[in-house]
């Protein structure tokens, strides 16, 4: 039993490292531009390793946007359940602008200064690039329900006025994430204090735009 689990420990090893080359190497030379020996030498493996975790380069790609997904709705989850809990704790529009300021100043930090999330990023903008109508895509349908739920207990609560929580909830992630993300494109420049004042500006406007009066 022992030996078992250490191999399935080795194996989730090997499949990270051989996600974590395939990101960094497509995103710098484009998927087609890098060639599964290349992935292979850059994760520590044989070409038969990749092959058999993966079976192809499409699939492999694919893989990388699988795991980036699941790791960004977790991130955002967990942020979630830390800053905006549905426990009746937060009472009062400054409170709740407080915590929504706390929540994406964090978000800014783990998500947008994040080398991995904007490859994996720049991956689907290539793909679409070369193969327009591509859906693939990093899918974050969690979070952005989880978001819109969280828009719509406020409200519920009379912190909040709207009747659309998921364009509200929209409308937050424009203000904050995605601006951030179109001022601070490059992980390896981002300024830590450029991205947090403007989730702190975003903040302030979303609660001016939906906050009770």
């Amino acid at each position: 039993m022992s030996t078992d689990k250490q191999v399935r420990e080795g194996s989730r090893e090997k499949r990270a490292a051989i996600i974590f080359a395939a990101r960094e190497l497509f995103a710098r030379q484009g998927v087609d531009g890098v060639s599964m020996d290349a992935v292979a030498a850059r994760a520590g493996v044989s070409k038969r390793t990749v092959y058999d975790y993966f079976g192809d380069k499409n699939r492999l790609f694919l893989a990388i946007l699988s795991e980036t997904s699941d790791a960004l709705n977790a991130s955002i989850q967990r942020a979630l359940g830390q800053h905006l809990p549905e426990d009746g704790t937060i009472t009062t529009v400054s409170g709740l602008q407080e915590a929504i300021t706390a929540l994406v100043v964090e978000l800014g930090r783990t998500l947008v200064g994040s080398a991995d999330y904007a490859a994996a990023f720049a991956l689907v903008a290539q793909r679409r690039w070369r193969e327009p109508g591509s859906q693939d895509d990093v899918v974050t349908v969690s979070a952005e329900d989880a978001l819109a739920a969280r828009v719509a207990y406020f409200a519920n609560a009379g912190l909040l006025d709207t009747d659309d929580p998921r364009t509200a909830a929209s409308h937050l992630a424009a203000l904050t994430i995605l601006l951030a993300y179109n001022d601070q494109p490059d992980p390896a420049t981002a300024d830590p204090e450029r991205i947090r004042q403007i989730m702190i500006s975003g903040a302030r406007a979303f609660i001016r735009a939906y906050a009770t009066r």
